[in-house]
């Protein structure tokens, strides 16, 4: 494994291998085939960026599957969660769209959910003759109306909301705010026992086998919510790990745990007969947080930052048929991911609506002139903000404050640029500024 994760790391930090080189199978169709890839998308909770073994060597964390994903797929090196926080990322997930566009901000917009009037990914999937599943954390509705079996999803096995879960007690208790906790199969509660991380890829490699069977082109959303808080893990994982520091050391054992589950869920792919033609999209939901003692390095801080740490993390694709092995540099968000599953399956984005998400593919054929986004944004509605425009980048980390860096040359974020210029960071104000105004009123707001 170590020679993987030294090999992976060599190529990720040290070989500069140009994107177009690894489309290698052929172009994609033009026309609509019935060979259709499945699609899969793998989403973690609060990884830090470095806690990923292809992400740095010597490595303390332990993650093959994820290091094997990396070196067979394209990795991301400016790979980016559209929020700082979990619910928000996975809104603009489902919808290609900033999720600020439709008030989406915070987490607690989970409590009152994806407005209907958004079409997710799954819908127009669904529509296409795919059976979707989705298996883990879903936090973008709670009310039936916004459950998974109402958005577009044939099958469901998770939980609702809110952030965190208990891995060991998946008994319903059926008052208050815990019934929101209750595990779900499709829209009834169950108890069920075993640890959640595992029973998800249970469910997944379970609805892979089905799919298989049937012939059925299939969407798979695998949602964990590990790494996130609580810190919970199998003790013979936990033993694996002696950092010295023993909530790192847990939060390692989670990790190990959710990587053997995806490993298992590849298997299943290759099992079956179908991973050579299977898209995968791999990603965190936001940085690594703090209180689990996650690490973000190179970047600065953690979740629920403005800064590089609450927003850039692990992003890797994979399509085996199609692409080669390559590390890209340009930058891309997880809003990329819908329109880049519809311009691969050849299905047209509705046309009533802005769609901020890209095709990441011209991108990796190295085919863009331009930036595949000119500016990118981060607005939690907290007073604290973010805006990329190549590799400039002005934080407002608190209401008022405003500072400028050069990512290019400063990963870090420690030499703020805004005195120096100050013309630059006046227009990236004002470039905020228009694009909020067209983004929706915040659902939190009740006035």
């Amino acid at each position: 494994m170590k020679k993987l994760i030294k090999t992976s790391f060599v190529i990720a930090a040290i070989t500069l291998i140009s994107c177009f080189n690894s489309f290698g199978k052929g172009e994609l169709k033009s026309e609509k085939s019935a060979n259709r890839p499945n699609i899969v998308i793998i989403l973690a909770d609060d990884q830090g960026n470095a806690d990923a073994g292809y992400q740095r060597t010597p490595a303390e964390v332990s993650t093959p599957a994820i290091d094997k994903l990396a070196s067979e797929g394209v990795i991301f090196t400016n790979g980016y969660a559209s929020a700082y926080v979990c619910a928000p990322t996975r809104a603009g997930l489902l919808t290609g769209r900033y999720q600020q566009r439709f008030g989406f901000f915070t987490a607690a917009d989970s409590r009152e959910g994806l407005p209907l009037s958004e079409i997710t990914l799954a819908d127009l999937l669904q529509k296409e003759g795919y059976k979707t599943g989705v298996f883990g954390k879903w936090h973008v509705g709670l009310k039936e109306p916004y459950h998974p079996l109402s958005r577009g999803f044939n099958e469901f096995y998770g939980f609702l909301g809110h952030g965190a879960h208990d891995y060991f007690d998946l008994t319903c208790k059926e008052n208050g705010d815990d019934f929101h906790q209750c595990i779900y199969r499709n829209n009834e509660t169950i108890n069920d026992t075993g640890y959640l991380t595992d029973n998800l890829a249970r469910e997944a490699c379970s609805f892979i086998e089905k799919q298989a069977e049937e012939e059925d082109p299939f969407f798979l959303y695998l949602p964990f919510n590990a790494v996130h808080f609580p810190l919970q893990a199998p003790e013979e994982d936990i033993k694996k790990f002696d950092t010295g520091n023993k909530d790192r050391d847990i939060m390692l054992a989670m990790l190990h745990r959710m990587d053997i589950a995806i490993g298992n869920v590849i298997k299943s792919l290759k099992d079956e007969g179908v991973y050579e033609n299977t898209l995968i999209f791999y990603f965190s939901d936001n940085g690594g947080a703090k209180k689990v003692s996650a690490n973000n390095l190179p970047f600065r801080d953690y979740k629920q930052s403005v800064y590089e740490g609450g927003l850039r993390v692990p992003f890797i694709i994979s399509w085996p048929d199609k692409l080669k092995h390559s590390v890209c540099n340009e930058p891309v968000i997880s809003l990329d991911i819908m329109p880049t599953i519809c311009a691969a399956l050849n299905i047209e984005l509705p046309k009533d609506r802005v769609y901020d998400g890209k095709d990441i593919f011209p991108a990796i054929r190295g085919e863009i002139k331009e930036p595949l986004h000119p500016e990118l944004f981060w607005d939690g509605n907290q007073n604290k903000w973010a805006l990329r425009m190549g590799d400039w980048k002005l934080v407002s980390p608190k209401s008022g404050v405003f500072e400028l860096y050069n990512l290019k040359d400063d990963l870090g974020e420690k030499n703020n640029l805004a005195k120096q210029y100050p013309e630059r960071t006046t227009a990236m104000k004002n470039k905020y500024k228009e694009w909020r105004n067209e983004m929706a009123k915040p659902m939190g707001d009740k006035m």
